[in-house]
């Protein structure tokens, strides 16, 4: 997982393994918002209305803005899974808020019965070459 600023947020791209896109559909059911129809600061990008909240032609890659949408914490990336402290015992890695528990699965969607009650923000965003990523603007144009 890499950490970029933009627009004075965190924005954080990870590239997830094999194992870690399979994990989506395991926790499909534990999500308030699978389809992410609900959003937080912004509009979810079309491209991203899917279960891996991201472009097809790159789906191993998230693209989200690391602030909880409870009360703008960062959530931390726990990405081993299994049983550790403040995570449930089925955990298939994601992220957890510190501040006041909120979990969010590898696609930043949140679990049901959290005090965050949206999934984080997924910026417009495209791709320049296969790893030059522009943020906050797309074919549609700016965020």
């Amino acid at each position: 997982m890499k950490v970029f600023e933009w627009r004075g947020k965190p924005v954080w791209i990870l590239k997830r393994t094999p194992e870690m896109m399979a994990s989506l559909a395991l926790t499909e059911n534990q999500v308030a918002d699978p389809q992410s129809l609900h959003p937080f600061t912004m509009d979810i990008p079309d491209y991203c209305k899917n279960q891996t909240r991201s472009r097809v032609e790159h789906k191993e890659i998230l693209v989200t803005v690391g602030i909880c949408s409870h009360l703008g914490c960062s959530p931390s990336p726990k990405f081993q899974s299994g049983a550790q402290p403040s995570l449930p015992d089925d955990w298939h890695g994601g992220f957890l808020c510190p501040c006041h528990g909120s979990t969010f699965d590898l696609a930043a969607r949140v679990f049901k019965n959290k005090p965050a009650p949206t999934n984080l923000d997924v910026p417009r965003h495209m791709y320049l070459s296969d790893t030059k990523i522009l943020i906050g603007k797309d074919e549609k144009g700016e965020a």
